[in-house]
């Protein structure tokens, strides 16, 4: 509920809760006046007052039920003069101000009083007529002549002004007590959920001011100011993770940096003492000048794609390559990724297979050249580490209820278990010397990222000896 409404419905409640207190504190008061001081004579005085009220309400009822001609009746002006006369009271009728019948004598005055007060007033209240106080009730008739008729009802009361005017008095003073002490009791209570709550925040919000972002924020107040909690909580999570998350692509840039200067720097240097033995002559004959800029030409080919790989990578990391994705049949797709590297394969006295074990055709949105990135780092994996005579490399294509499955499998030397859990890493080369394998060490981690980034996975399974198997799951085209 909103705190406008809350504050309305309690304060509104305060005031009902001090009417019903004031209510009972009156009949209280009453009682414990009426037994102490009075209590017959009170009683008697407010019985006679209900009598009065009740019987005046009586007879107006069935005097508004008549026509004005029939309030004329002599039967029934005997019948009304008894039933006045038995609650102390007097009747008048009047015509144009002229009294056609009174049960008893009264003043010209008092009549031309009572008609003008009991006009303007309310019915049965009181009048003062010749220094007594009087109930009224009053009905009006509009005869068909065009003349008024009024039927006027007065019965004195005595009433005990001092006494109603200390319980008047009471009646006020306990009110506005009462009503203080609920006021404080809301006051109170919108102090305790939502002031103190909103002076906790405002601790909370000086501190992720200064940086400190390690103190939660608790859930509490009501409405609004829990809602503001939470959302406060929110805020302070998200900024930290985005914290944690620039540390991160900081540690990553200086680790990328670091590590591809320490991978540069081994074929820069070749590059170098290929051109100065060309310059210092070294190379003195034709033949072995062409095989010193050959090497330095494949040299700086690596070092190109050692670049690219870290621009790449660089950029799946700080998610800044946009994905093409199209609906594409996965089979085709990895026929014709097959027949691209068929080629090299065979150059390399190596075997490459498509295994297509897909009962029917199976639909995959993907970006075809990230994927095909993906399927070129594992397949120049294979072909790379590969150390025996019949090299061979399987395309396996299988389906699940949801998914694709892409098996890469080959019969090489296998990875060791230990380093399974980190081929996936930048930079990590299962090879105990980084100098003995070409490339940037960021093959397979380009591979995961562009993955992920199918809403995939990659995996990996290899025994020593026997061979590795990747292993690519894809969601099903809807």
């Amino acid at each position: 509920m909103q705190l406008t409404k809350r504050f309305f419905l309690m304060n509104a409640m305060a005031v009902m809760v001090s009417i019903a207190l004031t209510v009972l504190a009156v009949i209280l008061f009453v009682a414990a006046y009426t037994r102490i001081i009075g209590p017959e004579a009170d009683m008697n005085d407010l019985k006679r007052i209900f009598e009065v009220r009740s019987g005046l309400g009586e007879i107006k009822r069935a005097a508004i039920s008549m026509e004005f001609e029939q309030l004329l009746d002599q039967q029934y002006q005997q019948e009304l003069s008894n039933q006045v006369k038995a609650i102390g009271a007097d009747a008048v009728i009047l015509k144009n101000r002229e009294v056609l019948y009174s049960t008893r004598k009264f003043k010209e005055i008092d009549i031309e009083k009572s008609l003008m007060l009991s006009d303007r007033a309310p019915d049965q209240d009181t009048i003062e007529l010749d220094g007594r106080t009087f109930m009224f009730s009053r009905a009006d008739y509009r005869l068909h002549t065009g003349d008024k008729g009024v039927f006027l009802l007065l019965a004195p009361v005595q009433l005990k002004a001092n006494f109603y005017l200390f319980l008047g008095v009471f009646t006020i003073s306990f009110f506005i007590l009462s009503f203080l002490i609920s006021n404080f009791w809301v006051s109170y209570r919108f102090s305790r959920g939502i002031i103190a709550p909103v002076s906790r925040l405002k601790d909370a919000a000086v501190k992720i001011s200064e940086g400190d972002l390690s103190g939660g924020i608790t859930e509490e107040g009501e409405g609004e100011v829990k809602e503001l909690c939470r959302t406060l909580e929110l805020m302070r999570i998200k900024l930290k993770e985005s914290i944690y998350l620039q540390q991160k692509y900081d540690e990553n840039r200086t680790f990328l940096i670091s590590s591809i200067s320490h991978d540069l720097k081994t074929p820069v240097t070749s590059i170098k003492g290929y051109i100065e033995g060309i310059i210092d002559g070294v190379a003195h004959t034709p033949e072995k000048r062409q095989a010193y800029l050959e090497t330095a030409r494949s040299k700086a080919i690596l070092v190109n794609a050692m670049i690219d790989d870290l621009l790449l990578y660089s950029k799946l990391d700080l998610g800044q390559i946009p994905y093409h994705f199209e609906r594409t049949d996965l089979a085709q797709y990895f026929e014709d990724c097959a027949e691209d590297y068929h080629y090299e394969y065979e150059k390399a006295n190596m075997k490459l297979t498509l295994i297509n074990e897909l009962k029917e055709p199976v639909m995959v949105s993907i970006d075809r050249e990230r994927l095909k990135r993906v399927v070129q780092n594992i397949l120049d994996n294979a072909k790379k580490f590969m150390e025996k005579a019949d090299g061979r490399v399987d395309i396996l294509l299988r389906e699940t209820r949801t998914s694709a499955i892409i098996e890469i499998r080959d019969n090489g030397r296998g990875i060791p278990e230990e380093d399974l859990p980190h081929i996936f890493d930048r930079f990590y080369r299962a090879d105990p010397s980084r100098k003995s394998a070409d490339g940037s060490g960021l093959g397979l981690a380009i591979a995961k990222q562009i993955v992920e980034g199918h809403e995939g996975k990659i995996w990996v399974a290899s025994t020593v000896g026997v061979g590795t198997r990747m292993m690519i799951s894809l969601k099903k085209y809807e």
